[in-house]
């Protein structure tokens, strides 16, 4: 069976809508200082922004055009690759904390220290990821027509350890972390409402930052098993012969047309599907936020604030904050 085409405008418009609905409410996460929701939406706005740029730029085409930005937008994939389950994992260790905690007294010493695991564990990773992914990096970068630049990761052994387990390792403590959050919510829930702090986490947060965790736990897993199976199971992996072989004409890049990968059924199922589980993460988090109570207050206050700039007078409230 032939692969199914999807338009390249399509993905385009997905991914700039993913980033717009990842940057609209990042303002008032970023007040509320939710460190982790802040790290997670950015590394989801960077991906799809990433992507919508790469598919602009090399739709119907694989010329090596802009070599300084695809050795950035390499590293922006990578560290997203890594990023989402690190920022998800700073969202359900949060939740843990507080659903397990008997006092809701916090410290500003408290509340610096935990913004500083938080980035250590959303930025620190993510770095350190991106550095070590150099070590299997067969050649500079790859470009995809229609996709852009893409890493050109040596599929070794070293690159299974360096690369493709770390995602799995740290989506399967998110998932742990979710089975005892959920436990201990359900264990104490009318105590726990007593007790959740007010302000940057309400019931209604929590329980809705507590399903986008548990939602993203519940992919990464059995999505990074099954990219590793494709990449080192089925296609079997090539021998790690040392640094001087895997790097050997290390400034090339690939150019692939369409017209080669399209035609490959496993090329089709690997980067289309990599395209929709960038969007996909967006849309949940906008299914998840987009429409609650802070958003839909914020919405309406920029469109006051629109109309007033504009020096229109309307006392029609278009969002309502009830319901």
């Amino acid at each position: 069976m032939a692969p199914i085409h999807i338009p390249n405008e399509l993905w385009i418009t997905l991914s700039y809508l993913g980033f717009s609905m990842c940057a609209i409410p990042f303002y008032w996460h970023l007040e509320a200082w939710n460190t982790g929701t802040c790290l997670f939406m950015a590394w989801a706005g960077l991906m799809n922004l990433n992507q919508a740029i790469n598919s602009t730029v090399w739709n119907g085409n694989a010329i090596n055009k802009a070599p300084v930005w695809c050795d950035i937008s390499t590293r922006i994939f990578l560290g997203a690759v890594i990023g989402i389950p690190c920022t998800t994992m700073c969202i359900i260790r949060r939740l843990y904390q507080i659903a397990s905690v008997r006092s809701v007294t916090i410290t500003r010493a408290e509340k610096r220290r935990f913004v500083m695991v938080d980035l250590a564990i959303g930025i620190g990773i993510p770095i350190i990821y991106m550095i070590l992914a150099y070590i299997p990096q067969g050649h500079r970068f790859n470009i995809i027509e229609d996709i852009g630049c893409y890493p050109a990761i040596y599929t070794t052994p070293v690159a299974l350890v360096l690369v493709s387990l770390p995602p799995l390792l740290i989506g399967c403590v998110s998932a742990v972390y979710s089975f005892l959050t959920i436990r201990a919510f359900a264990k104490s829930r009318r105590q726990f409402m007593e007790l959740l702090p007010r302000g940057s986490i309400n019931s209604d947060r929590y329980i809705r930052l507590m399903l986008l965790a548990g939602v993203e736990s519940l992919l990464t897993v059995p999505c990074t098993i099954y990219t590793i199976y494709e990449t080192y199971i089925a296609t079997p992996m090539n021998p790690w012969r040392g640094w001087a072989d895997t790097h050997l004409n290390f400034s090339r890049v690939d150019q692939v047309p369409a017209i080669l990968w399209r035609n490959s059924p496993i090329a089709v199922r690997n980067f289309e599907s990599n395209r929709l589980a960038v969007c996909l993460i967006a849309f949940i988090f906008f299914a998840f936020f987009g429409f609650a109570e802070e958003a839909r207050k914020n919405y309406r206050l920029g469109f006051q604030s629109v109309t007033k700039h504009m020096g229109i007078s309307t006392s029609i409230t278009l969002f309502s904050s009830t319901g």
